[in-house]
């Protein structure tokens, strides 16, 4: 058996983050290895903002993160390529067609796969709605596109918020099979926030907040 220590994918040291008076989190350290890791926490416990932070999307008060050794605070640019988040709430990218979203992946991750991104559409059942501008699709429909893009853009760290919410039976299904390979991946991580462990995934770490 090979025991060999695996390189942690995200290195968070001593993060902080508050709302005004509110303290979110505070000196707040892990290590993500590879695989799928959990990020549990009610509502209302700072899930998604650390998530935003992770991503580049925000700042914190205090610490330091890195990806597979690329800095944040030095080397922005280059650590914002290694790691695909977007808050599903996003009226960002309204006006663009969901094609249009999709296809403009490739510009900013060097390891999009846009192979992945067809048998992703295929697997969520976005063909459909592919031309439709992303303000005309449901809530499933864009978390849909969310999913794709964040499976299919090739990043050594993945953040995705409440993965199952607003998905219909067949998709939920897929994005376990999907969850369930990347569980085995040895290089890359993704980052799951939830109050829960989705079943039948294997967990590599969890983060309780």
């Amino acid at each position: 058996m090979n025991t060999d220590p695996v390189d942690p994918v995200l290195q968070v040291k001593a993060l902080r983050f508050a709302w005004g008076d509110r303290v979110l989190f505070n000196d707040l350290s892990f290590e993500l290895p590879p695989g799928v890791s959990l990020l549990r926490g009610d509502d209302g416990s700072g899930k998604s903002t650390l998530l935003s932070v992770i991503g580049g999307a925000q700042s914190a008060a205090a610490g330091t993160l890195a990806i597979q050794g690329i800095p944040l605070d030095r080397q922005h640019d280059a650590y914002r390529h290694q790691v695909f988040w977007i808050d599903p709430q996003t009226e960002a990218h309204d006006a663009l067609a969901a094609k249009g979203y999709l296809d403009s992946l490739s510009h900013h991750y060097p390891s999009f796969d846009a192979e992945a991104m067809a048998e992703l559409v295929d697997g969520f059942g976005l063909g459909p709605h592919l031309a439709k501008p992303m303000y005309m699709l449901s809530t499933g429909s864009r978390r849909k596109v969310w999913l794709t893009a964040a499976f299919s853009a090739g990043t050594p760290l993945t953040l995705i918020d409440q993965p199952f919410a607003a998905l219909d039976a067949p998709s939920i299904r897929f994005l376990r099979e999907l969850l369930q390979d990347a569980a085995d991946h040895p290089s890359r991580a993704w980052l799951l926030a939830d109050h829960a462990a989705p079943d039948g995934i294997a967990l590599a770490h969890t983060i309780d907040l």
